[in-house]
């Protein structure tokens, strides 16, 4: 892609995300959202196959279909109470503006669009889809979670959880295995978002940080599914291990950086007498537990053949090597530091 066209479209999603953050008007976060869909949608189809022109008309109906509901439910709360302030939202149109934000992120069981348009776009723009674009929608439920009804937030936390661990047991596709390892943390955020709004931001970071870790060492590797990690171990095995470990703290094993948030989410779920809720959640993680554990020790670590037939070195490219070492870390390493990062929130 002309490097020009890449900085407008890289611009225009920090510019609808910039907006969205900081209106107070409902238009106004719309507005954002629209500029955010708009700005991605060139960057998924920067490779002409018609596995990612499939990728980004799906995409773009499905966060179509979202936008208008959200355009819609804030109408209805105009007409309701004549206002269009984000923290004013009647009962009825704040049921369908969650619904609709909860689309955008792409929560169960309206996670259908997510695994297929990440599996038919390049690495980078599905880094980008699984961070950047979370952020907007996510600021829009933290600023509305007073008004959330409390029991969607269960229902369709509970189901993303599950979704996302009964649909990675079978996935050998790394970019699939993202998806659904994105829709089982959503998961975990909207549960407590009711509870405890700045767990869910504290969630949403760590999120953050394992993902895109995660997608730089996949593009540093150049690796879109499992079979292929284990040829590059003779190339780079400190690379290969840290993405090995990744995924364990994706999984939430301690003591990695994910295990933080199930601990904090499963102590604030106690907390505020739902230990039924918080059990099954956490039975409802070992299925991911289960999918991540297989993944890292049988495929990845026995699968024939562990040593490619070339011995040139075209595994890897230097081009992000910094910045894929420093977000490795944080997201192996930053579990003691947590506590300072809740002290902030």
């Amino acid at each position: 892609m002309n490097p020009l066209a890449l900085m407008i479209f890289l611009l225009s999603l920090a510019i609808g995300t910039t907006i969205t953050l900081s209106s107070y008007h409902w238009i106004l976060a719309w507005v954002g959202l629209e500029i955010n869909t708009l700005a991605i949608i060139p960057l998924m189809t920067k490779i002409p196959h018609p596995r990612a022109i499939e990728a980004a008309t799906k995409y773009f109906l499905t966060q179509a279909a979202a936008s208008a509901l959200v355009l819609f439910s804030s109408l209805i709360n105009a007409w309701q109470t004549g206002e269009w302030n984000i923290d004013s939202v009647s009962d009825l149109p704040m049921n369908a503006l969650s619904i609709a934000l909860m689309m955008k992120l792409g929560l169960a069981p309206l996670h259908f669009w997510m695994p297929e348009v990440l599996q038919g776009i390049s690495l980078s723009t599905g880094l980008i889809l699984s961070t950047w674009q979370k952020i907007a929608p996510m600021t829009l439920l933290l600023q509305t979670s007073h008004l959330i009804n409390l029991d969607l937030t269960i229902i369709l936390g509970l189901t993303s959880i599950l979704v996302g661990g009964w649909g990675g047991i079978g996935q050998t596709q790394l970019r699939k295995i993202m998806a659904f390892s994105s829709i089982g943390h959503l998961g975990w955020m909207i549960i407590v978002l009711k509870f405890n709004p700045s767990l869910t931001l504290f969630n949403f970071i760590l999120y953050i940080v394992m993902t895109a870790s995660m997608f730089l060492s996949l593009m540093t590797l150049t690796t879109t599914k499992m079979s292929e990690i284990s040829t590059s171990w003779s190339k780079t095995p400190t690379l290969t291990a840290s993405t090995l470990l990744i995924l364990l703290s994706l999984a939430g094993l301690p003591p990695l950086t994910g295990f933080a948030p199930k601990l904090l989410i499963t102590l604030e779920l106690v907390k505020q007498d739902a230990t039924l809720l918080a059990a099954l959640i956490m039975l409802a993680s070992l299925l991911a537990l289960f999918f991540y554990l297989r993944l890292t020790y049988i495929v990845s670590l026995t699968l024939p053949p562990n040593t490619p037939n070339s011995f040139s070195f075209w595994r890897t490219s230097n081009k992000s090597l910094p910045v894929t070492a420093i977000m490795n870390t944080l997201a192996l390493i930053f579990l003691p530091l947590t506590t300072t990062l809740l002290i902030f929130l």
